[in-house]
């Protein structure tokens, strides 16, 4: 993180009580900056939770939390920039409004399709009931439906980074050059609907607690890819990933070194499996930092056979020859 120079005083070694009243409103505003993402985690939380069951049923009150959510930490991304180099600007807004637009749209539709609709009527099948989990406290049921969710994305993030065929579709978010407020939902098609895998819908938790923890996930991992100068305090860092967390995993340091920090938003399950390291990387992307094109996004994990048709190209080329 950046440092502050610290203010020199008189020889006498006190400060001008001036110098100490500025001192004093930078910390306080540090401080409260520091305390935007547990804030906004709660405010949302609270929604959730004293929501009425009509509104929380409205197709779309999911939909408008959602961007409202993602509107709030763009915002953030003016008033308390993080790094200049990844200053939001028109092209790389667009692309990310565009890949929000397709989760929200064609993933959405694929995961309720190919997903969410089989493991239904799987759970119907085996005659599967968990109403006693509706009956627990909402914050508990919301805590579970995130730990359930986070713990599936752990481990195919984790096996992304570990099995070239699934690296493939994951490098691609991998290749981004700069964190911003949306830069979660921009990656390879194939990636974004492995990564909403999970087996929740197994279970019968209330409609609120599973919306509550899906926005929860939105704020945090909203948080842990916005250009925010915020440092939340240890109550929150411990269990939730952050800026920090998730630059040094998106580091520009080598493949390697990105080996780490899984956690879309839970960095604890990092912290229990030995994955978790500390540090912050203001440059971030891979192979030489180069930014790729939504085509070139779409089309990375056809890479191998693209070079290897290519290849045979050239050889049958200079064989005629």
């Amino acid at each position: 993180m950046d440092q502050q120079p610290a203010s020199s005083g008189p020889m006498t070694g006190e400060a001008p009580s001036g110098a100490l009243a500025g001192s004093g409103r930078s910390d306080l505003k540090t401080t409260l900056v520091n305390l935007i993402p547990p804030v906004t985690l709660a405010a949302v939380i609270a929604f959730w939770g004293l929501a009425p069951e009509r509104l929380v049923e409205a197709p779309w009150t999911l939909t408008i939390v959602g961007v409202a959510i993602m509107a709030w930490l763009q915002g953030l991304e003016f008033l308390f920039e993080r790094h200049e180099g990844w200053r939001i600007n028109g092209r790389e807004f667009l692309t990310d409004v565009f890949y929000v637009v397709l989760t929200y749209t064609v993933i959405a539709w694929c995961t309720n399709t190919l997903a969410e609709a089989p493991l239904h009527a799987i759970k119907h099948s085996l005659g599967i009931s968990t109403p006693w989990l509706a009956q627990l406290p909402f914050l508990v049921q919301a805590a579970i439906v995130l730990f359930l969710v986070e713990f599936g994305q752990y481990w195919m993030h984790r096996a992304m980074h570990n099995w070239f065929p699934l690296w493939l579709t994951h490098a691609p978010h991998h290749h981004i050059t700069q964190l911003n407020a949306l830069k979660g939902a921009v990656g390879n098609p194939l990636e974004l609907f492995l990564i909403t895998l999970s087996v929740v819908s197994l279970f019968d938790f209330s409609t609120a607690a599973i919306f509550c923890a899906v926005s929860m996930g939105g704020v945090i991992s909203g948080f842990a890819h916005a250009n925010v100068r915020s440092d939340p305090p240890l109550f929150y860092s411990f269990f939730c990933t952050t800026i920090r967390h998730h630059s040094l995993h998106h580091t520009a340091l080598s493949y390697e070194d990105t080996r780490c920090n899984y956690g879309n938003s839970l960095i604890v399950i990092d912290r229990m499996f030995g994955t978790y390291r500390e540090g912050e990387s203001a440059i971030v992307g891979q192979d030489d930092r180069k930014r790729l094109s939504i085509r070139e996004q779409w089309m990375f994990p056809l890479q191998p056979l693209i070079k290897g048709y290519k290849a045979r190209r050239d050889r049958s080329a200079a064989a005629a020859g």
